[in-house]
């Protein structure tokens, strides 16, 4: 993978991961484009490196939230902060047990399959539509409804259905407040995306053998710095209820999709 290649998947990464446009379905969609032929273990090592670049660019945008997150929790007393960890351990349990029990399946829906990720596009996109029209309150996160929006979470590890889209949208339906809404949608995949690069480093998945670390540098920057403009851009469109734009998008690229894959069967 060269470094023009590195850069282009370090910015698709980095806006797709919070824009609500699915980034695992544009990487696939970009490999495809670029021609990938990397071995499986190394695009993972890729992949990797920009979900984690992307980890950090959040930990940075909400960094205040984080370290009041951190005070509130030492003060060990059941307290606002200790409640909103709380609901977002809750949230992660559907997408631990099936990144657990189900990995070999995720796995196989994986590597170039375009016309999933074109039909999981137009999901997303209606997904969008609905919550755009959501009447906006002052509700917070209810720990139901946690583990709900983590439901929906665990359904974007398919690829082609945005996570920021599907957990903002699903939490937007239940009533909450859009800008809490957003703020517990990209915070509650920061653990996530840790414990999922703890798990492949641990198991072996990982190699770094051959690694080209000029173009996995590259990619983290353009990941990084593209996600902490993403990331900041995409709180002020879900206050201001622009989500139907990422809605039309997600049609014209899902259906693109489709009917690039149909033509070149």
């Amino acid at each position: 993978m060269d470094i023009i290649d590195s850069i282009l998947l370090g910015i698709i990464q980095g806006l797709t991961e919070f824009l609500p446009v699915s980034s695992s379905g544009h990487l696939e969609l970009g490999k495809a484009i670029l021609g990938d032929k990397s071995v499986p273990k190394e695009s993972l090592l890729f992949t990797v490196v920009l979900h984690f670049a992307t980890a950090l660019s959040t930990m940075v945008v909400f960094r205040k939230d984080i370290l009041d997150l951190i005070k509130g929790i030492l003060k060990f007393e059941w307290n606002d902060d200790l409640k909103f960890v709380s609901k977002i351990a809750i949230s992660m349990i559907p997408a631990v047990i099936v990144g657990l029990f189900f990995e070999e399946q995720l796995e196989q829906l994986f590597g170039g399959n375009i016309l999933l990720v074109g039909c999981m596009l137009i999901v997303t996109a209606a997904l969008l539509f609905l919550a755009d029209r959501a009447k906006d309150t002052n509700k917070k996160v209810s720990f139901p409804n946690a583990f709900i929006i983590g439901i929906s979470q665990a359904i974007a590890l398919l690829p082609g259905i945005s996570r920021s889209g599907a957990t903002i949208s699903t939490s937007v339906l239940l009533g909450n407040d859009k800008t809490r809404a957003a703020r517990f949608s990209f915070l509650m995949v920061v653990p996530l995306i840790f414990g999922k690069i703890a798990k492949d480093i641990w198991s072996g998945d990982i190699t770094y053998e051959s690694a080209n670390f000029t173009s996995l540098g590259i990619g983290f920057i353009a990941a990084f710095i593209s996600g902490l403009f993403a990331c900041t851009w995409m709180i002020a469109l879900v206050k201001k209820s622009k989500l139907s734009y990422f809605a039309l998008y997600c049609v014209i690229v899902g259906i693109t999709a489709i009917i690039f894959t149909l033509l070149n069967r």
